[in-house]
């Protein structure tokens, strides 16, 4: 792996200042999931009494993201598991993830598909871009939230809803321009009388 400066930088910090611990890397490790680097501002989000009133749908939310194996799909596993990962120890609890599990559903943040007997058999991760996107429309979301969440996409790189939006369009249009010269250059007749 080819490091750049600031990860040398911090390599260096870390020999520096706690040389004898066994610090969280992330290289070579098994068992962690990729978030965005806004996740926090989103869990903030989530507690909010605007957004939530009373509950706080945060931890269930951030359990989701833990499961999250790729492709957006979370393939649930017993909902006790998902509670007692989430804090809802007891059977008061079930209650309160499942009200959680709703209150996600009903804000956007995650749409659910119920098989036979089990409620949440899969989930899927909306994107939080869009999320955020459709909660501002309703205005759902206060401003200096929303500041504070721009600035750290800016700082993470991440697109906005209006970037992803225009890549998704643009891709499109690429897609359906090469179907159409792929067609073109099947057709023999075509090409005959051109």
């Amino acid at each position: 792996m080819v490091k750049i400066r600031s990860h040398e930088m911090r390599e260096e910090l870390r020999r520096k200042f706690w040389p004898n611990e066994d610090a969280w890397t992330g290289e070579s490790e098994l068992g962690f999931f990729q978030a965005p680097r806004t996740l926090p501002l989103l869990l903030l989000l989530l507690s909010s009494k605007t957004l939530s009133g009373r509950k706080n749908p945060s931890r269930v939310y951030l359990e989701l993201w833990a499961r999250h194996m790729g492709g957006g799909v979370i393939d649930m596993r017993p909902e006790t598991e998902h509670a007692y990962a989430a804090g809802y120890t007891s059977n008061r609890g079930m209650r309160t993830w499942r009200d959680n599990m709703a209150l996600l559903e009903s804000t956007g943040f995650i749409k659910t598909k119920k098989i036979g007997n089990q409620q949440y058999r899969y989930v899927l991760l909306i994107h939080p871009t869009a999320v955020v996107e459709k909660l501002k429309a309703q205005k759902k979301v206060d401003e200096e939230w929303v500041t504070a969440y721009e600035a750290r996409q800016s700082e993470t790189k991440e697109r906005s809803y209006a970037q992803r939006m225009k890549q998704k369009k643009d891709a499109e249009k690429a897609a359906k321009a090469a179907k159409v010269l792929q067609m073109k250059s099947k057709n023999p007749a075509q090409k005959a009388t051109a």
